[in-house]
Parts: C-alpha cells; sequence; structure tokens
C-alpha cells in the first residue's frame, strides 16, 4: 500500500500562527458589546462554508485559522456578551479565558498527578477554596467534570454506591441486578438532567417519585414528609437549588432534616442558584444546604468561567472515589496526600480545567464573587420592575435570583410572537417557556459584562416587539 510522505510545518511557524489566532479571538472579544446576539443564520450557507472537501496533502495551520474565524462568525451566537439571557448562560471572565488558554497551550492531561503535578494540585486548591465559597463541609470531596449534567451523574452515582452499602450491598462487586430497590424522589420541576443522570444510572428515569411544588416551584416539606412516613431501605431525594424558570430555591433545612431522619441520602441540584450561598446578602435562600450529601454545580454559570467546568461535591469522600477512581498496575500513586483528578470524575484523560477555575477564583476573591451574583440578581429586579411597569405585562415568578418570567397580554400566542420577535431583532437574546400551563418569556442574567444600561436597551427592545406585534394584530 503506497503511502504519501507529509511535511509537518515548523516549528518555527507555530508563533505567527498563535499571534493572528490572539488577534482573530480579540476581534471577536471586542465585537460582543454591539455584535447582535442571536443573528439570522443561514443553515446551507454555513454548510458550505465548513463542508469542502479534505485535502489529501493538508493546508497551512495559518491558513486553516483564518478560514475558520471566516466560516464560524455568521453562526456565532454572542451568548457570552452583555445581553444575552437565554437559558443560564454565562459569559467568561478575562481571568478564566486566559488561564483557558494557557490550559491549552500546556496541553495538560489532568488523569493523575504523574501526567500533571499542576493540573492535579490546581484543583486540590480551586476546591477547597469553592467548598468554603459555598459554604460546604471542609470534608466534601470535589471533582471537576464537564457541566451540571455530569455533575449530577457523578453525584448521584456516588449516592447510589452508598445507599446500597448501608443496605449490605457491594455495587462495586455485585452490580444492580437482583439489589435492593433504591426509591428515588425529585420535586415536581427537577431539571431535565436529573433526570438524564437516573436513567444513565440504571434507574429508570420514570421511577423517581414526584414530590408535589408550589407556585414557585419550591417542593413542599411537609408533603415529603407525607411521602417518607413508610420510607425503608435506600433512599435519595433530590432537592433544587434554583429553579431553572422561577430561581426559586427548595426548603433546603427541613428537607435536609426529614432525609437525614429517615436515614436517606440528600442531592441539591445547584447548577446556578448554589452561587447564592457566595453572597451574604443572598446565602439566607440557601439556608441548610450543608445537610445535604451531594451537590452539583456549573462553575460556567455564575462564575463565569470558559465552558467544559461542572463540579460534583460530595460529602462522603469514600463514597465518590469508591465510584469513580480507577487502578492500574500502570498508573502510579500520587505521592503522599496529592490527589489523582481522575478520581473523582467518570473520566481518564480529561482537560485541565482547575487553572480556569483558580484563575477566576483569584482574580475575583470572596467579595468579587458575591458582588458579581449580586449584580445579576439586581439586574434581573430592573427587568422586573421596567417590564412589570408595562400595561399589559406580567411578571409570573417572585423574582429572588437572576429568573424573570414575563408573560404579554395574557395570551400564549402573543406572548410567542414577542419572543420570536425579540430573537430575530438582534439587541438581546431570551428564550420562550411554559410556566404552570402559560407560554412566557424567560431572562436569566448571569454574565459579568451585563450593565444596567443593558437591562434598559433590552427593555426597550422587548416593549418595542410587543408594541409591534400589538400594532400587526390590529
Amino acid at each position: 500500500m503506497h503511502s504519501a510522505s507529509v511535511s509537518l510545518p515548523p516549528v518555527t511557524a507555530d508563533r505567527r500562527l498563535l499571534e493572528r489566532t490572539l488577534e482573530l479571538a480579540t476581534e471577536y472579544l471586542d465585537s460582543l458589546s454591539e455584535r447582535p446576539v442571536g443573528p439570522p443564520h443561514d443553515v446551507d450557507a454555513l454548510r458550505a462554508a465548513f463542508g469542502s472537501e479534505l485535502s489529501d496533502q493538508g493546508e497551512d495551520p495559518l491558513a486553516v485559522v483564518e478560514q475558520l474565524a471566516a466560516a464560524a462568525d455568521p453562526g456565532l451566537v454572542a451568548s457570552s456578551g452583555p445581553r444575552y439571557f437565554g437559558f443560564v448562560i454565562g459569559g467568561s471572565l478575562p481571568a478564566g479565558i486566559a488561564a483557558d488558554w494557557l490550559a491549552a497551550a500546556w496541553d495538560q492531561n489532568a488523569v493523575n498527578f504523574t501526567t500533571s503535578p499542576a493540573a492535579a494540585i490546581v484543583e486540590e486548591t480551586a476546591a477547597r477554596w469553592l467548598v468554603a465559597i459555598l459554604g460546604l463541609p471542609s470534608e466534601a470531596s470535589v471533582g471537576f467534570v464537564t457541566g451540571g449534567q455530569t455533575a449530577n451523574f457523578t453525584c448521584l452515582a456516588a449516592a447510589r454506591h452508598a445507599v446500597l452499602a448501608r443496605a449490605g450491598w457491594d455495587l462495586a462487586r455485585q452490580g444492580l441486578q437482583g439489589a435492593p430497590r433504591i426509591r428515588i424522589l425529585a420535586g415536581e420541576d427537577a431539571h431535565v438532567t436529573l433526570f438524564r443522570a437516573v436513567r444513565l444510572l440504571g434507574l429508570g428515569d420514570a421511577t423517581v417519585e414526584r414530590i408535589p411544588a408550589d407556585d414557585q416551584g419550591r417542593i413542599s416539606a411537609a408533603d415529603l414528609e407525607w411521602m417518607l412516613a413508610e420510607a425503608n431501605g435506600p433512599l435519595i431525594v433530590c432537592a433544587q437549588a434554583g429553579n431553572v424558570n422561577s430561581g426559586a430555591v427548595d426548603p433546603l433545612r427541613p428537607v435536609g432534616e426529614l432525609v437525614q431522619a429517615h436515614g436517606g441520602w440528600l442531592h441539591v441540584d445547584g447548577a446556578f442558584g448554589l452561587w447564592a450561598a457566595a453572597s451574604p446578602r443572598l446565602r439566607a435562600l440557601v439556608d441548610g444546604v450543608e445537610l445535604a450529601d451531594s451537590w452539583a454545580v456549573d462553575a460556567h454559570k455564575w462564575l463565569n468561567v470558559p465552558y467544559d467546568c461542572g463540579v460534583a461535591i460530595v460529602r462522603d469522600a469514600a463514597a465518590h472515589q469508591s465510584t469513580t477512581s480507577l487502578t492500574a498496575s500502570y498508573l502510579p500513586a500520587a505521592p503522599g496526600d496529592a490527589r489523582d483528578p481522575s478520581s473523582f470524575v467518570p473520566e481518564s484523560s480529561r482537560r485541565a480545567r482547575g487553572f480556569a477555575v483558580w484563575a477566576t477564583l483569584k482574580s475575583l476573591g470572596r467579595a468579587g464573587t458575591a458582588e458579581l451574583v449580586e449584580r445579576c440578581c439586581e439586574h434581573a429586579r430592573r427587568f422586573e420592575e421596567r417590564l412589570g411597569a408595562e400595561p399589559g405585562v406580567e411578571i409570573l415568578n417572585d423574582v429572588v435570583l437572576n429568573q424573570v418570567l414575563v408573560r404579554f397580554d395574557e395570551d400564549d400566542a402573543r406572548t410567542r410572537a414577542v419572543v420570536e420577535r425579540v430573537q430575530r431583532d438582534g439587541t438581546c437574546w431570551l428564550g420562550p417557556t411554559v410556566w404552570r400551563g402559560a407560554a412566557a418569556m424567560r431572562i436569566s442574567v448571569s454574565s459579568w459584562q451585563t450593565t444596567e444600561a443593558d437591562v434598559d436597551r433590552s427593555t426597550a427592545a422587548i416593549l418595542a416587539a410587543l408594541e409591534a406585534e400589538r400594532t400587526a394584530a390590529d
């Protein structure tokens, strides 16, 4: 078989490539303040830009990066900019971006201490800071995973292991077949990632018992108490800090006390709402969070770290490691009390996520982290006040964190049409949802870049869209 030789570019060519990449990245970041947030996109044009035939001999890396930037630009969403309010997506703080660039250049495999002592120790330090800033037990173990989904998965995997062990079942050795049934309870408004995690763990999402919730999405501790009255055997209860629509937080203290009294495991899905614990002004919203056994949080959301960084935190470090650790004859143990990062995550080869978390926390400090969270909440209340003051505009939720639910003219079709018109306009981007059977606009304020001026500009665009829809209907 004939094999053509390929000439690799000399190392000296890398500097110009990286310099030009920095220029392209900086140009994009500089454009965010005025860039259309969700520009209309042409799927066929995007495919054509990316889809030329792959050459046999390859192309100059500098030309490739230029082509990549040009091809991607029409399809980029300015989600890291100041007026993106769709989903709960934060921006990326400068220190985190810079650290992430360094992590890519260093190209460290954060699988264990031996492959990168720096990556292992930076995770250890960042983990300690995170546990402290969130007010969680100091003995808790921490795994840096891909996002909130994998954080829920990892925490519930540890929960599955622990509650079965208490029932005398060795999950690692015996597997799930024939294991005692695990009873799982979660709120009616639990996030979809929780149910996918349960499904992936082989426990069946349809087996989850739903705890009734109030008009804000908070589970009822009284109903939970009634549901647990005859509880026996392995038990996992899932609470939530930050309803994805309303922002509401479950009553964590009474729920935690109930679960403890029944010998169960309490998991808190706190992807964004758990960050309230970092703020002295907002901490009361998560009162009792320390009673839980595991916590899932996403560093991209309110810490504004670049993507691919969720955090799985587990009180029982032994259960955590027993669930996720791996051993092999060719894998040396970490020296002394140092940690192997992959002992706390369901991955082996992985990027060194800890560098960006460390740099972001270091740049913000405790006060800066609290101020970031508080400022986003203040902007959400500004949306509430300005939109809610307009005739025909209804705010559907109690704005306690960064989420605002808006409905227009008590009409589903009108509400959806306003959302679509705002998205086409490009001044800001926000999404539709359904809350208690009614169509709503969902505004999520999560970015460090958002200012009062951005809120006011976005409010004006929303009200202009509403007026245009009313005029079109006349």
